[in-house]
Order: structure tokens, then C-alpha cells, then sequence
């Protein structure tokens, strides 16, 4: 094991850029699977007519496939049909969908834990269904998805790393890189991006208890 040449200036500097994809991809994925997923959420929960099973349907077939068939499929099976992504794009496209049926599952859970009452006095008092969803049900149902919505995207942030079966420049890739060249850099590296995972993934799991206690 050779700490010092696997630490080294070039080597720890090739490290965060891979880890900076990672982050980005991360960081695009959770903003736009969060708002799908609630949109989807709020539509299984309406039970809006051939709608909602519609959407029983995506989001079912979709929490039963295995990620890494959706990052396939986006980059290797769209080009086929027309539709050619850069790997990043790719990357993304795959985590939002796979996401965003896991989130929309935490959301209609989150808006089915509210009391039916406050439901029925929201609407007895004239507020209508969209406003009741709005106003009531949706502030509450947030602030107790917070712990299962931050591990989800903890989650999401670890499952980056099996974009490096596409060759995607992050922060795997790179560790496999750095390896390539001395196998006595396998540890060290592996150490390296471990902590990296760690350090990111504890402070969300910090902010989500502090989040937890605030709304309490």
C-alpha cells in the first residue's frame, strides 16, 4: 500500500474533480426527481381517475427494476429509438426516473399520514380540494417525509457511482483510474473515496435530524 503516491497532489486533484461530477449529477437528480416524485405523489394520493392507475402502473414497473438496467437503457437503448444523450445527461435522466418513483411512494405516504379530520374541517369550512392539498395537507405531510426524503437522497448520491459502468467521469471512474496505474494504490484510493461518500452523506444525515427536530 503507498499512501504517499497514491496521495498524491495530481492524483487527490484528479479525485475531486470526479468527486465535482458526482455532486453535480447528484445535486441535478435530487432537484428534479424531488418535484417529479411529488407530483406524482399527489396524484396517486387525488386517485384521479385513469390518471392515478396510469401512474400506479410507471411507478410500480419502475421501483422494480434495477438501476443500473435504467442507466443502460438511457444510454445505450434511446440511441437506438432517436434519442442520443451525452453520458451525464444520460446519467441524470436514469437517476430522476428511478427516483422519482421512489419518492413519489415517500409522498403518498407522507400525505396519507394526515388526519382525515383536518381533511373534512378544511373542506366543511369551503375550502376547496386543491386548496385543502395546498394549504393543510401537503405543509404537514413535508415536514414528516423530511428523515425518509434525506435518506433517499443520501441514497441517491451513493448509487452516482454505478454510472461508471458508462464511463461517466465521476468520482469511481476516477478511483478505477488512479488504480489502473500501481495496484498498490487500490486501499489508499478506495480510503480516500470512502471518506469522501462519508463526509458528504453524514452532514445530510446531520441536516435531517436538525430539520426533524426544527418541525417537530
Amino acid at each position: 500500500m503507498d499512501f504517499i503516491g497514491a496521495y498524491s497532489p495530481d492524483h487527490l486533484r484528479f479525485l475531486l474533480q470526479g468527486f465535482g461530477v458526482t455532486l453535480e449529477v447528484a445535486f441535478y437528480a435530487i432537484v428534479f426527481s424531488f418535484l417529479i416524485g411529488v407530483v406524482l405523489g399527489v396524484i396517486r394520493f387525488a386517485n384521479i381517475p385513469v390518471i392515478s392507475w396510469l401512474v400506479v402502473l410507471a411507478v410500480e414497473t419502475v421501483r422494480n427494476l434495477p438501476l443500473l438496467l435504467i442507466i443502460f437503457f438511457t444510454y445505450f437503448a434511446l440511441p437506438e429509438i432517436g434519442f442520443k444523450l451525452e453520458k451525464m445527461f444520460a446519467a441524470i435522466l436514469a437517476l430522476v426516473i428511478f427516483e422519482s418513483a421512489m419518492i413519489s411512494e415517500i409522498v403518498r405516504s407522507g400525505l396519507k399520514s394526515v388526519d382525515k379530520g383536518q381533511i373534512e374541517a378544511a373542506r366543511s369550512s369551503g375550502l376547496t380540494y386543491m386548496q385543502t392539498l395546498g394549504h393543510i395537507i401537503l405543509p404537514q405531510a413535508l415536514r414528516r417525509m423530511v428523515p425518509p426524503l434525506v435518506s433517499q437522497f443520501i441514497s441517491l448520491l451513493k448509487d452516482t457511482s454505478l454510472a461508471v459502468v458508462i464511463a461517466l467521469p465521476e468520482l469511481m471512474n476516477h478511483a478505477q483510474i488512479i488504480n489502473g496505474r500501481n495496484v498498490n494504490y487500490v486501499i489508499p484510493i478506495f480510503a480516500a473515496v470512502a471518506i469522501m461518500y462519508f463526509a458528504v452523506n453524514y452532514a445530510l444525515s446531520v441536516l435531517s435530524r436538525r430539520l426533524e427536530k426544527r418541525t417537530s
